[in-house]
Order: structure tokens, then C-alpha cells, then sequence
């Protein structure tokens, strides 16, 4: 894999625009992300409805999905669409209680070191059948515990 990187026409454009108005040392770290338009949820929308899984694992990941679409993919047969919605840390809390009590061990594994799961499913997930899934539970509550004795 190379370390080059491609920019676009734009892209080189807007930096040398911010470099002749002086934004800063280092006016890349000044661009925001693009806005979230209708357009771009309707892209996510119809990705969530691909009848293949891959195209619906990039909507699971999405931090922007409409909250139907985590509730339908919380859901979906396929496991990989539902792992992926489980490692989003924005996924509503409701949809990751579901992903909680997932048949799959590897869904409830990704629920249980997401960082925004709320404190009722991680008390699920730590009565878990799954000694995998128990062990993570563990392991994020001592990085919880860690943060705690360098704050004090």
C-alpha cells in the first residue's frame, strides 16, 4: 500500500485557498466534514435495503443513519450487518439493548467494548453464556477502573 495521497482538483483548491488566507499553521485540520444532506441519508437509506450485505454493513457503520434504519438493521439475517451496527458508537441505545441479547456471540463481543452501550445492557453482557463476551465485559470495566485511579 502506498503512502501517497490523491486530492482531488477540489480539494487541492480549498488548501491553497486557506494557505493564501492565512488560516492557521495547518489549514487541514481547519476543514469540516461535508453537511449531512437529504441526499446523503437517502444514500444511506437505500444502502440499507442492498441485497448485498457489504453495502449494508457501510450503512451500519454510518454515523448518520435515520433511527429506522439501525432498528431494521439490528435485525438483518446477516451477522456481518449486524457486528457492524454493534461497533457504531452512535447507534441509539435501544438498538444496541437489542444487539445486547443477540444470538451471535461476535454481535454481542462488538456490543460489548462499544463505548456508548448504556450501563443495563453491559450488566446483561456480563451474565453472558459467552465467556468471551464476560471477558470483555471485564476488560472494559478495568479500563473504566484505570481512568478512575488517574483521575483521583
Amino acid at each position: 500500500m502506498s503512502c501517497i495521497r490523491f486530492n482531488t482538483t477540489a480539494m487541492k483548491s480549498q488548501l491553497d485557498q486557506a494557505r493564501s488566507a492565512g488560516v492557521g499553521d495547518d489549514p487541514v485540520a481547519s476543514f469540516l466534514s461535508p453537511a449531512i444532506t437529504e441526499s446523503k441519508i437517502a444514500r444511506i437509506v437505500t444502502m440499507s435495503q442492498d441485497a448485498n450485505p457489504k453495502i449494508r454493513e457501510s450503512a451500519a457503520l454510518s454515523y448518520h443513519a435515520p433511527l429506522a434504519v439501525y432498528e431494521k438493521l439490528a435485525r438483518d439475517s446477516d451477522e456481518g450487518v449486524r457486528s457492524c451496527l454493534a461497533r457504531n458508537h452512535t447507534a441509539p441505545c435501544d438498538v444496541l439493548r437489542v444487539l445486547a441479547k443477540d444470538p451471535s456471540e461476535t454481535v454481542r463481543a462488538f456490543v460489548a467494548v462499544n463505548y456508548s452501550v448504556p450501563e443495563d445492557a453491559m450488566e446483561e453482557l456480563a451474565k453472558d453464556t459467552s465467556p468471551t463476551v464476560q471477558k470483555l465485559v471485564a476488560w472494559k470495566a478495568s479500563l473504566k477502573d484505570d481512568a478512575e485511579l488517574v483521575s483521583a
